[in-house]
Order: C-alpha cells, then structure tokens, then sequence
C-alpha cells in the first residue's frame, strides 16, 4: 500500500508543491536552530482584516503538508510590526481627531482609540489579531516588534546591517524618487522629544560603537544606538533583517510585494543569509473590483464572513486558486457553504491519493469531521425564505420531519449552518425578494403540479418528487425544462434561482408546499 509520505512527494496539490520547496532546501536536515520556520507578517496601522487570517490559514497548510515530508520539528511566527509609524489614521475606527495628533508615532506607543483596557492602539488591534486566530485553533506564536526591538532581540542583526550600510543603501536608493532619495536611511530613530518615528537623514556612523547620528530639524545633530528600540528600520530592511535574525524558512506574500520581496532577499544575502522559500499569492478584491485595504474596512470581515458561513467554508476560499485574484464579498459565502459540504461528502469514498488532493485535507489536517444529513445550505436559504423566518426551531422542526435522526446536538454542522443560513436571508435575500405572478400557462401548470404532488404517497422521497416535477414541466408550454424551474422559483420563491425542487418539496413537506402553490394561485402575497 502507498503510503501518505509517498502520495505526498507526487501530489500536485498547492501546499504540497509549496512543501517539497522547503524540503529541498533543507536537504534532509534539520536547521541548526532546531526547527523549520514558518512566518506571517501583519502591519497593525488598522483592524485585522480577512486577508491577514488567509495569510495565517495558507501557511498553515503548507506546513501541515511539510510536516508529512519532513519530520523536522516547525514553528510559525505571527509576526506584528507594531513599531511601524502610523502614516495615516483609518477611517474606520473612532477618536480620529485624537488619533491624527499621534501620526509618525509607533502604533504601540498610541493611546488606544477604542478605550477598552489595552495599553495603545497597537496592542488593541495585537489582541483582535490573536483573537481570531485563537478562534481558529491556528498553532502559531505570536511575536511583536516592539517587544523584539526594545528587548533586544534584534541587536544582533541591526548590527549587522549598520556594517553593511553602504552595500544596503546601494540596493534601496536606486528605487527612490530624488526627495526620499536626499534623506533616505535604512534606520528610523525615534525621537527622544516627541517619540515619532523620523526619516531623518543620517550623517555619521559609528560602527564601533554601534551608534548613527541624524539631523534633528529642531536639535540639529543627535547620536542614538541602533539597538535597543532606539530606533527602527524601514520596513524592506526590517524584512530583510527579520528573516536574518530569525532564520526563517518560508514566508508567502501578495502579488502586490514581489518587488519588495526582489528587494529584501537581495538585503538578506548582504546580511549572509539565504531568504525564505515563497509563494505570491494574489490579491481580494470588493464588490467593486478593488483591492481591500484594513485602511479603507472595505471588503468582509471575519464576523461578516461568520456571522452568514462557516469556518472550514472561509478555509475553503483561502484554499482555492491562491494564484487567482478573486472577489471578497457577501455573494461568494452561500456557493462556498456548499462547496465545502460537497468535498466532504465526497471525502469519505475517495482513494487515498485523491484525499490528499481533496481540499478538506489541507483545511482539516487529514482529519475531516464526518458528513451530516446531505442538507445543502442552499436549500436551507430557501427553506427559510418560504417559511418566511428568522426562528432556527422553524426551521429545525422541517429538518426533524426530514432527516428524523438530526439534532441540533447530533448534527452540530447543520446546526451551525441553520443560523448562518437565517442571517443570510434576513440580511441579503428577504430584502431582494420580487414574486411573479402566474400568467394562463403558469397558472395551468402550478394547478398541475399542485395535483400531481396531492396524489403522492407522504413517503415519496426526493428523487420520486423531481422527477414528477419534471413530467408536469414537460406537460406544459414552456421553451425547456430549464424555463419551467425558474418559473416556480419566481412565483414560489421570489427569486430567479433556487434549489433541487424535489429536494426543497421533501424537505418543506407535500402538504405544504401544495398549500403553497394554491396561494400562489390565488395571487396571495407569499412574502406575508
């Protein structure tokens, strides 16, 4: 038998590709640090946003699937440059007057907008990353730059770089305009009187005594150590002596950083270490076909994502075509729902090589939950939409009549889904909903249908349903089948798409859903 290892070395699943990369790099060793580093950057100048967990979540797969490569022991690194200068205040937090008084300043070093027991603005938006991604079970450390700076941690290498400075300022100037290019330094001090961080010119070094003098517009020339918080670098130099402080292993990053990337490893080897393996993923986009921005809030959230889908079905988006850059928005939650429960239907009975290819393997680490009832969420979107409610019992009480055995405790998914699936349609589909009324062959064919469903045994099954569904479709003048489906979802349903017809009458009951059809006949307001 084939084992996982070997399926493994030749699957052509993302992160297995992605994996082989660091396996090759280490040539069958482990690194003389102990372990293979994994790392996610994240800049909070604003709320974590949804890409800052895709970022997470990818690389979390990767290294699950190195982990069936290599025995090597792993770490990831959530890494936060919260010693960045805030350069500009978001527009979608509170206090902006108090906050544009703090510009240049370190986000830590910013008193919190939010008011809510964090001691700066930068450990709020720290412990909302660390939230979302404890929610998430994500296995990571988190690391601050601040805390990296001003420990220590990083003297070593910003040591390191003061030696090579001249060789780093070659790569940087060349990709500057001429202003930045006057007064560029790869070190930011931070100024001892008002605690921003300064483009200051630098016109001395003094690499004996690890120290730099900078022009201080106000108190003329100011020597300071590099080390020990004093001062910062810019962030393609801090990347670069990140990678070389912690040796890491492998980093991914977005489309819109690959010369960022060319820059930072050029200044990594000038340090004397190899840069990470990557992969450059590309960018969401708004309804609007713009990038998201934590800046701006546009794009989703992880609530908005949670509060209307499920967890694995957001890993799903992340998972899928990371190379591709893809909408972000309300619209792509419901066809994700189901495109999660239908990998994990199809899971249990796939061949091991096909697992592994599978991407609830990548999502679950191997170890899927099993499957529940086969209900789609589409069909609970349009179960709620019919009964017209937002009360989750409503909906379990047809589920219960359906699927006898499901419970809210024995089926923990649905259950989950039943309330996402009543968010969504109080929030995007009751507001949109627009109910035709039948005209002369509607109205002979709903009385058709509504007699042919009357004559069914209560046992008929789903399968037995649409096919009678489909004789009545037949039995009227309607240009195809196709034709005659969207008909009873806009009398029926209100809207121009719906689910398996026969699945959704099983599900709402006969009985019902004839009643249904006679108030649709009668012209009664089905949205009542």
């Amino acid at each position: 038998m084939t084992s996982e290892r070997e399926i493994a070395l030749e699957s052509n699943a993302w992160p297995f590709v992605e994996a082989r990369k660091i396996a090759e790099r280490l040539d069958g060793k482990t690194p003389a640090k102990g372990y293979v580093l994994f790392e996610t950057g994240y800049g909070p100048s604003g709320l974590p946003h949804i890409g800052t967990f895709g970022e997470v979540a990818r690389t979390t797969m990767v290294r699950n699937a190195f982990r069936r490569l290599n025995d090597a022991p792993t770490r990831l690194f959530a890494f936060s440059d919260d010693m960045d200068g805030l350069r500009g205040v978001p527009t979608n937090i509170p206090n902006q007057e108090m906050m544009a008084e703090h510009l240049e300043r370190p986000l830590t070093s910013i008193p919190d907008p939010f008011g809510d027991c964090h001691e700066s603005y930068g450990d709020h938006n720290n412990a909302q990353l660390q939230g979302f991604l404890d929610a998430f079970g994500f296995d990571y450390e988190f690391v601050s730059s601040t805390v990296c700076y001003r420990s220590g941690r990083f003297d070593e290498a910003l040591l390191e770089i003061l030696r090579h400075y001249d060789e780093v300022m070659e790569v940087m100037l060349p990709t500057l305009g001429p202003d930045r290019r006057a007064s560029f330094s790869p070190f930011l001090p931070i100024s001892p009187s008002t605690g921003r961080v300064l483009q200051a010119p630098v016109i001395a070094r003094d690499v004996a005594a690890g120290t730099i003098t900078y022009e201080d517009e106000q108190e003329g020339p100011i020597e300071v150590p590099v080390t020990g918080g004093a001062c910062k670098l810019g962030w393609k130099t801090d990347w670069a002596m990140r990678w070389r402080a912690f040796e890491v292993d492998y980093e991914m990053s977005g489309k819109d950083l690959i010369e960022s990337v060319r820059l930072s490893s050029k200044i990594c080897r000038i340090l004397g270490a190899r840069p990470p393996e990557g992969f450059t993923y590309e960018l969401f986009l708004d309804e609007n076909g713009q990038k998201i921005s934590k800046s701006k809030g546009n794009g989703l959230t992880i609530d908005e994502w949670l509060t209307y889908g499920s967890r694995e079905s957001l890993a799903l988006y992340m998972y899928l075509h990371p190379k591709k850059a893809k909408r972000l928005y309300f619209d792509v939650i419901p066809r994700h729902v189901d495109d999660y429960l239908g990998h994990l239907h199809a899971y249990a009975d796939e061949p091991a090589p096909k697992r592994l290819a599978n991407p609830l393997w990548h999502i679950h680490d191997g170890a899927p939950p099993d499957p529940e009832t086969g209900l789609s969420y589409g069909v609970l979107l349009n179960l709620a939409s019919v009964s017209n409610t937002e009360d989750e019992s409503v909906l379990w009480g047809f589920i219960s009549r359906y699927v006898p055995d499901a419970s809210p405790a024995n089926a923990p998914i649905l259950d989950e889904l039943v309330g996402c699936a009543i968010n969504y349609y109080r929030d995007f589909v009751k507001p949109a909903k627009r109910y035709r009324k039948p005209d002369a062959t509607d109205r002979a064919a709903l009385e058709d249908l509504a007699a042919t469903l009357e004559a069914l045994p209560g046992s008929a099954d789903a399968e037995t349903i649409q096919n009678q569904i489909y004789e009545v479709g037949k039995r009227h003048a309607y240009a195809n089948l196709r034709r005659w489906f969207q008909a009873l979802y806009e009398m029926l349903l209100g809207q121009t798409q719906g689910p398996r017809m026969g699945s959704f009458v099983a599900l709402y009951g006969l009985d019902e859903s004839v009643t249904l059809i006679r108030r649709a006949l009668k012209g009664e307001d089905l949205a009542a």
